[in-house]
């Protein structure tokens, strides 16, 4: 897929002469041998979690609220969202109210990743293909992640993507650690980048106010699976 046409749902959300997220026209480039991941807190209507992964020239994203755990006890609600340009790996500061996913943006973690997925014959499965079908599985090198990670598909991926809806869940291996349920509070939390906190950055970008007052809201707002902006994530939500 092209990039305009990987990124075309991202673009159309946003308004780029008011918020400070990339646009993605930079030309495409791999981060190396190692595909590269990013685990952002974002203060929305709601706070959340998004997590995204380098795959096929842009970063996959789904938007998880209670964040990864640790624990392969916890089972976390992972809703797929747009597409984004790679440069959002270093994304961080303040979208104005009034914009698409208005709120303050940290880098809370990031790294690189590796693929684990086999078929049932132990051969490795690309990890686009295995996205497709609805069962990933990946090994975390991040500066807070670590060890084996599993997205898993439970609604939807019959042609509905608003009904779509996946399971991020840690894999029991060496690097888990039962009953650490994860950041239980994000407005504490420092980002891997600079060392600040949401307030810190949403002090210093200081954004004025959108005058677009119709223009869709952060949807990541979901407390729990079959609330509307669940169901709905590509239709409201933002990540």
């Amino acid at each position: 897929m092209g990039d305009n046409d990987a990124l075309k749902t991202y673009r159309a959300k946003r308004h780029f002469g008011r918020t400070k997220e990339p646009r993605g026209d930079a030309a495409r480039q791999q981060g190396g041998e190692r595909a590269r991941f990013v685990v952002q807190i974002h203060d929305a209507r709601r706070m959340h979690f998004d997590f995204r992964l380098e795959a096929d020239g842009v970063l996959k994203s789904w938007s998880v609220p209670k964040g990864p755990s640790n624990d392969p006890e916890d089972k976390r609600l992972a809703v797929p969202t747009e597409d984004h340009p790679l440069e959002y790996l270093d994304f961080e500061g303040a979208i104005p109210k009034g914009e698409y996913g208005g709120g303050t943006v940290i880098v809370w973690d990031r790294g690189t990743y590796r693929p684990l997925s086999h078929d049932r014959r132990g051969r490795p499965v690309p990890f686009d293909e295995a996205l497709r079908r609805g069962h990933a599985t990946f090994w975390l090198d991040g500066e807070k992640l670590h060890g084996g990670y599993a997205l898993t598909r439970f609604r939807g991926g019959d042609g509905d993507p608003d009904d779509e809806a996946w399971l991020l869940v840690k894999t029991a291996d060496g690097r888990a650690h039962p009953g650490d349920h994860g950041t239980s509070a994000p407005r504490r939390a420092r980002s891997a980048l600079t060392g600040r906190t949401l307030r810190q950055v949403a002090e210093s970008d200081e954004p004025e106010e959108s005058p677009v007052g119709q223009v869709s809201t952060e949807a990541g707002q979901h407390g729990s699976v079959r609330t509307p902006d669940v169901a709905n994530p590509r239709r409201s939500h933002r990540t």
